[in-house]
């Protein structure tokens, strides 16, 4: 689980081209959106995108999303999940 942590802090600074950020500043259960890493209602439609596209997972439901995209944390264990 900490490769697959790891593998999503360096795709979302690539995806999002988060320049300033480096994957140590990212902790697992920083909140993505709002006071963590300060993310916005764009940058999911990138991380959806980015599920897609890297891992085969399709989101239908906006409000599941933000379940999901609450921190590196919730990302890595539905990923999982879905994968299982």
């Amino acid at each position: 689980m900490s490769e697959l942590k790891q593998e999503l802090k360096e795709k979302i600074i690539e995806q999002l081209n988060l320049e300033d950020v480096s994957v140590e500043e990212i902790a697992d259960n920083d909140p993505l959106f709002g006071d963590g890493l300060g993310l916005d209602s764009i940058d999911a439609l990138e991380l959806i995108v980015m599920l897609d596209k890297d891992y085969g997972i399709k989101l239908a439901d906006p409000k599941e999303g933000r379940k999901i995209f609450e921190s590196i944390n919730t990302m890595a264990a539905y990923i999982s999940a879905k994968k299982a």
